[in-house]
């Protein structure tokens, strides 16, 4: 999905290093989301969640936009014309209705519930993103995940994946990214990732081994989740430092509840992060969208979409200023409160 705001946030994003020891308990940072609309007055909107001034990344997840359920017929759907990315991978993930993605690679697939699209952008590549015709409810989120220096211009590549659903007492969870609950997805990214569907019976309470070099976040999509003993809200994002070895969720609903857990090594390279671009400099911002702009070769042909492609908002007047995420907090240890 394309970032269409008319005038995006540029940051320059670092991630401080730190992290606390296995076996203790994580404290939990809860972030809400900003609502973001996408287009004109029927365009539909997203909770963002990443980035933000509390955190702008988490591994190398570094953009989150959560939406729906939207009835298409009132909202208009996902109508997101061919547009540019650097430096990235786009992840899509659906819990209800149907997208239509097509790419400069050649790739045209469909994006459906329970089926992951990711799409490598590193020196460039272009897609567009549409809801089908049978879609009455669009539901599911978007993510981006940042490409580390050795690997920002890679090649562009597809790839899709139909994780298996995995069931524990009272959960069923669906790896998309890394692994967790003994399933592992076969899907290649350049750094250390984690990402998975999790949905907890009314009631229920697990408790999942993780990587304690992660940190974690974990997105509730619907009911109310309390993750490490704090609770979180629909839209609102849970944020866990490296350290934890384990994360006991536990839904507090009377019916069933959902959340996204994604999770990765800590990204410690400085990016910049603007529209649809990711660099590690203002001027590797100015470029793409001056090769953008221009119809270069960098970005390739979306072959298919009937329509014309997407326009770059004007830059800033203003060289990218930083903007890094805040010191972590300390773990507290075992038995104190």
């Amino acid at each position: 999905m394309s970032n269409v705001e008319a005038e995006p946030v540029e940051m320059r994003c670092g991630e401080p290093v730190g992290e606390g020891r296995p076996g203790e308990v994580p404290s939990v940072d809860v972030l809400s989301a900003r609502n973001v609309p996408l287009g004109g007055p029927r365009a539909m909107s997203v909770r963002r969640t990443l980035p933000q001034r509390a955190r702008t990344l988490i591994g190398a997840w570094c953009f989150a936009d959560h939406y729906g359920p939207d009835d298409v017929a009132r909202s208009g759907g996902m109508e997101v014309p061919p547009h540019p990315h650097t430096g990235l991978q786009t992840v899509s993930w659906l819990f209800s209705g149907e997208v239509e993605h097509r790419d400069s690679l050649g790739s045209h697939a469909f994006i459906r519930p329970g089926e992951m699209n990711l799409m490598t952008g590193g020196y460039g590549i272009a897609h567009s993103e549409v809801s089908t015709p049978r879609t009455t409810v669009l539901h599911g989120v978007q993510l981006w995940v940042a490409l580390p220096e050795e690997h920002r211009n890679a090649g562009r590549d597809f790839q899709h994946h139909v994780p298996e659903p995995v069931r524990i007492d009272g959960a069923e969870i669906r790896v998309f990214l890394g692994s967790l609950a003994g399933d592992a997805s076969p899907v290649r990214t350049f750094t250390p990732l984690l990402g998975a569907e999790i949905t907890l019976e009314p009631h229920a309470t697990i408790t999942l081994a993780v990587d304690a070099a992660f940190e974690h976040g974990l997105l509730v999509d619907s009911g109310d989740v309390r993750v490490a003993g704090t609770l979180l809200r629909p839209a609102e994002l849970g944020y866990v430092r490296p350290g934890a070895d384990a994360l006991e969720l536990t839904n507090t609903s009377d019916g069933p509840a959902r959340a996204l857990l994604l999770g990765g090594t800590p990204f410690e390279e400085e990016i910049v992060m603007w529209w649809n671009f990711i660099g590690r400099t203002h001027e590797d911002i100015v470029r793409a969208r001056e090769d953008w702009e221009a119809s270069s070769d960098r970005f390739g042909v979306v072959d298919g979409y009937p329509g014309d492609r997407l326009r770059a908002p004007v830059l800033p007047h203003a060289t990218i200023k930083p903007r890094g995420n805040p010191p972590r907090t300390e773990l507290r240890p075992k038995g104190t409160p």
